[in-house]
């Protein structure tokens, strides 16, 4: 398994900009996470590595060495696309049967058939081994498009969001299986999504990306608790951050239209700033400082989502499922103490409180 380092690779379509001097460093058996928007450069990111796109700049090393001349076939390493690139009239056997059987790889068929059936027990999936794939579900099919790739023993493992196409109960139960095979097997792993929930569940790091750039990269819980912008915050977490215009002054944060105060040890400039705090730290009861209505309610099972209305602003909170929350009900509010984010309100950067 190999480690993994971009320097400075940029990429243009016409006149779309869709790497810029993007810089990553991958350690060796590590589940990285490539997280952003639709268009912010991710596949664009890991066909570069694969191969498929030639960089205008910068350079690849892959397993410490410059891979910048060499083919997709020299690097070594396995794609795994959320379409499963399947041959249908094959079976399970010959499918991932196929990758080894290439000029360059000289293996014995006693040799693939080790192989395949070693993968085919990690993903239990023996069973099919002898049905066409034309038959299978879609989770089935991603299962054999992952066992094709762990079969050829790669340096790194390119994930294309393998998940998005299945529904959403699969998809809870093969990331955690992706997550079981990737420690077993001690692979490096690179996976790309747009999926927070899938980032931050499987990643021993995430890196956010926008626009081409990697904005923030750290642990699932250092993204979630310490973005350093507004767009990491607003984009990592489910529901969303409540996110309000507010200003600093004299230590203390006021959201514009005076319906919330927070005090803040400022250390940051004073000005036009943007309050940010999660639903989990907005807190209800008799005894908290701000007065706002109940305004929708959300049901999830073991817990409720509630929007509030506190003047001009909506804010949502999360609270017990047998909270009595009556809409256009009055209720009092406010925040977990140190858990409130602030962030210059022009550059969207965080500040320091």
């Amino acid at each position: 398994m190999a480690h993994l380092k971009l320097s400075g690779l940029s990429k243009k379509f016409g006149n779309n900009v869709a790497l810029d001097g993007l810089s990553l460093d991958i350690a060796e058996g590590e589940f990285f996470v490539l997280l952003g928007p639709t268009g912010a450069g991710k596949s664009t990111t890991l066909r570069a590595i694969a191969g498929l796109e030639k960089m205008d700049q910068g350079t690849i090393e892959i397993g410490e060495k410059n891979v910048d001349g060499w083919s997709a076939a020299e690097r070594d390493v396995a794609l795994v696309f959320q379409y499963y690139s399947l041959y249908p009239r094959y079976t399970v056997y010959e499918n991932m049967a196929f990758p080894l059987r290439a000029p360059i790889r000289s293996l014995s068929e006693d040799e693939i058939k080790a192989r395949i059936t070693k993968a085919a027990k990690t993903l239990r999936i023996e069973h099919l081994l002898d049905r066409k794939t034309d038959r299978l579900s879609g989770g089935e099919m991603q299962r054999v498009s992952i066992g094709r790739a762990i079969v050829r023993e790669p340096q790194a493992f390119l994930m294309d969001e393998p998940l998005s196409n299945l529904d959403a109960k699969l998809r809870e139960s093969l990331r955690s299986e992706l997550k079981s095979l990737q420690m077993s097997l001690g692979a490096t792993f690179l996976f790309v999504t747009h999926d927070q929930i899938e980032a931050m569940s499987m990643g021993d790091r995430v890196g956010v990306m926008k626009e081409g750039h990697i904005v923030q990269v750290g642990t699932p819980y250092d993204i979630y608790n310490n973005p350093n912008s507004v767009f990491v915050a607003g984009f990592v977490g489910s529901p969303a951050i409540n996110l309000l215009p507010a200003e600093l002054s004299s230590g203390k944060l006021q959201v514009l239209d005076g319906s919330v105060a927070a005090t803040a040890a400022a250390k940051g400039p004073k000005g036009e700033v943007t309050l940010g705090v999660r639903s989990e730290d907005v807190i209800l009861g008799a005894k908290q400082p701000f007065s706002a209505k109940i305004h929708d309610v959300e049901n999830h099972g073991v817990e409720k989502i509630v929007t509030l209305r506190s003047g001009k602003q909506l804010l949502r909170a999360n609270v017990a499922a047998s909270t009595p929350t009556p809409f256009e009900s009055d209720v009092k509010f406010g925040f977990r103490p140190g858990k409130i984010h602030c962030f210059d309100r022009h550059t969207g950067q965080r500040l320091t409180l």
